[in-house]
């Protein structure tokens, strides 16, 4: 897949749109393959919303410059909500190499996965994902910043169960453990591809277990979708 240096990506259809169940929860990005604030956000779980409107704004930034050559920042936030009308989920990644010299590279590394689960049969839902990589005055330095936004959406209201959880928590310590590596930058968004696919993995199998929608037509009842937004840059 070619990349395009410096491009933020945004979902199609304007600043908001209108979601009937789970097709229309897709945006820019590829297809099929999270963060609240304060002390939820440091437990990587969050608060449900207020009066059915939910908000999650979650971002990774990182600066590498000589005093810092080499930079690695990650988030991995669950935002559990139950049913909802309307809700705006934006998850940012930016990573940026100022200033160094090509004797001296620098490096500078950013991944955000946000995830969301929501229930509902006709959500107002805004979802943004976006990410940014820029090299200023940085000859030969390298920048990656990789935004992954899970959505999870159920006729009606579920929570991740304790097996899930564990399992979520064992991805995000993988995660973190990118940042202790030296490999190249395209092997690491090779392992970030490869965990967000575990991620992808855990929320299917736990939003199978969700209750169904109702529905004289067993066919027609609604089933749970898991939808996933990737967005990368590379600089």
């Amino acid at each position: 897949m070619e990349l395009n240096h410096h491009r933020k990506v945004r979902l199609p259809g304007g600043a908001a749109r209108r979601a009937l169940r789970f097709g229309l929860l897709a945006t820019a990005g590829l297809g099929v393959i999270g963060t609240t604030t304060g002390a939820a956000q440091a437990a990587g779980f969050g608060s449900g919303p207020v009066q059915g409107i939910a908000v999650a704004d979650d971002s990774a930034h990182t600066l590498a410059n000589p005093a810092h050559e080499s930079r690695f920042q990650d988030s991995f936030t669950v935002h559990q909500y139950g049913a909802l009308f309307a809700a705006g989920v934006r998850n940012q990644a930016t990573a940026t190499a100022s200033h160094c010299s090509a004797a001296d590279p620098c490096r500078s590394v950013a991944l955000s996965f946000q995830i969301v689960t929501m229930a509902g049969t006709n959500i107002h839902l805004n979802a943004v994902n976006l990410s940014r990589a820029a090299n200023v005055h940085c000859p030969g330095c390298e920048s990656l910043a990789g935004a992954y936004q899970f959505i999870v959406s159920t006729p009606r209201p579920f929570t991740l169960d304790a097996a899930a959880q564990r399992q979520l928590a064992v991805v995000h310590r993988k995660l973190d453990a990118l940042g202790r590596s030296t490999a190249s930058i395209a092997d690491i968004r090779r392992q970030a591809d490869v965990l967000a696919a575990q991620v992808a993995a855990i929320l299917k199998s736990a939003a199978a277990s969700a209750p169904k929608g109702p529905g004289v037509d067993a066919l027609a009842q609604l089933e749970p979708q898991v939808t996933v937004h990737r967005v990368f840059d590379q600089s």
